[in-house]
């Protein structure tokens, strides 16, 4: 991961090294602690310098922004669907049933033991957001824990937004509403969640797209990013997903939730650019949805 680097500008003459890195490249403290103790990671001009040394207009700060390492994460080769990759981040359209994070098994592929093994150097994956076993579609993965810890920067500003595409057991009654309930751990499980009064601010909005055979596809965008959220409030709704063992019912058509992360539209932490990302439903999903005459409906996977 090359070094990021800036011209200290008039404005910011005689400020220290570590003021100028906290206003162009958001460093929190504990990330300079580190840069600190790593030889060549931090440069004024090309050399070496403190962080609490002054700076001049002209001056060229320069840090390092990878991890110093690689981290003890098992490596197991596995294909995987990469949807868009840069020096700092990748997205990849996550196949089901297969774990994010390492899993009990050690011989069972997750997204970070396939990553571990496809990157190089001191490149480690760091999931933005995680997507249940279970669900398909979009995943964020920052190659280093600076650039994860600016993507959580730039969700908490609303900077990062997700659409997932759903299939329901049942039509909603309204086309498009929000569902605003308040989520929080079910008593007496260490896994489900369940509404709750007490529970954290949790809304999404759910946009019906089409019926058929008695269920829905539904456009879901969560504007809060809750464990289970859209799981749970569709089942608050009386439409649960199809398929969901956990909060509704297991089905005959699908084996899993049918829940498919299928737009993305961020802020590139490094480059402030817009970044517009789909992934297609996947066939599962798509199998479910096809007219008598063979079509697969995709007019209604559209994002907008």
């Amino acid at each position: 991961m090359k070094l990021l680097s800036l011209t200290v500008t008039t404005e910011q003459e005689n400020l220290r090294v570590q003021d100028v890195l906290r206003d162009v490249y958001d460093v929190s403290e504990s990330y300079l602690s580190k840069l600190k103790r790593r030889p060549g990671a931090l440069l004024k001009n090309g050399e070496p310098v403190y962080t609490t040394a002054k700076v001049q207009a002209g001056d060229t700060v320069s840090f390092d922004p990878g991890d110093p390492e690689k981290l003890p994460i098992p490596k197991i080769p596995y294909p995987l669907s990469i949807v868009r990759e840069d020096e700092w981040l990748l997205v990849l359209d996550k196949p089901a049933g297969m774990s994010v994070h390492p899993a009990r098994d050690p011989d069972e592929p997750t997204v970070e033991n396939a990553l571990a093994s496809y990157f190089t150097g001191t490149d480690n994956p760091h999931p933005v957001s995680r997507l249940d076993k279970g669900t398909t579609g979009l995943l964020t993965v920052a190659k280093s824990g600076y650039v994860h810890a600016r993507m959580k920067t730039i969700q908490h500003m609303g900077r990062f937004q997700k659409t997932y595409l759903a299939l329901a057991a049942g039509v909603p009654k309204e086309a498009r509403f929000m569902i605003d309930a308040p989520l929080g751990p079910e008593p007496g499980s260490t896994y489900r969640q369940c509404v709750r009064a007490d529970g954290a601010e949790a809304k999404s909005i759910c946009e019906v797209l089409k019926a058929v055979d008695g269920m829905s596809l539904v456009r879901l965008t969560p504007y809060t990013g809750r464990m289970h959220q859209l799981r749970v409030h569709m089942a608050y709704a009386g439409c649960p997903l199809l398929g969901d063992w956990l909060y509704g019912e297991r089905s005959a058509l699908i084996d899993r939730p049918a829940l498919h992360a299928a737009g993305l539209v961020f802020t590139h932490p490094i480059t402030g650019k817009e970044i517009t990302l789909s992934a297609p439903i996947p066939e599962d999903m798509r199998m479910l949805l096809r007219e008598p005459d063979g079509k697969n409906g995709s007019e209604f996977y559209e994002l907008t």
